[in-house]
């Protein structure tokens, strides 16, 4: 079993993934994203940088435990993991991004919304219905 982005609509109308790995661990969470079309092309951005050299920081955070972030080529931080209790566990964490990101499929979940006869649609998610693949819909923009 592969790893796998799953996007999600919050409940403020935002968007945000997780990259999971093949044991259903978060291994990399997305900042919040105004549009769907921009989720997407963060997950591309996962994709594309997971495999680049230089792309992970690993960081300190509160009480000495480490977390890493991913960038892109330009800095901007488009990934951040949970906290590890040690750098090398945080390292690993890395290596697993490494792996699963590149082929990683996408699933769409949506908070339920509430009855307004759209007849079970997910709301703002392009008519798909939670769990639906979003594969079809990648985004191609300079990530």
């Amino acid at each position: 079993m592969s790893g796998k982005f799953h996007l999600k609509k919050s409940s403020n109308g935002q968007f945000h993934f997780n990259l999971l790995a093949s044991n259903g661990q978060v291994i990399l969470s997305s900042e919040q994203y105004k549009a769907h079309a921009s989720a997407l092309g963060g997950i591309e951005s996962v994709r594309k940088n997971a495999t680049r050299d230089g792309a992970f920081e690993i960081k300190t955070g509160a009480g000495g435990k480490h977390y890493f972030v991913l960038k892109a080529s330009n800095g901007q931080v488009i990934g951040q993991s949970q906290m590890y209790a040690s750098e090398r566990s945080a390292e690993q964490g890395c290596d697993s991004v490494r792996r699963h990101a590149p082929d990683a499929p996408c699933r769409t979940r949506a908070l339920p919304s509430p009855p307004d006869n759209t007849g079970g649609l997910a709301p703002n998610l392009g008519g798909r219905t939670p769990g639906q693949t979003c594969l079809a819909e990648r985004v191609q923009h300079a990530v």
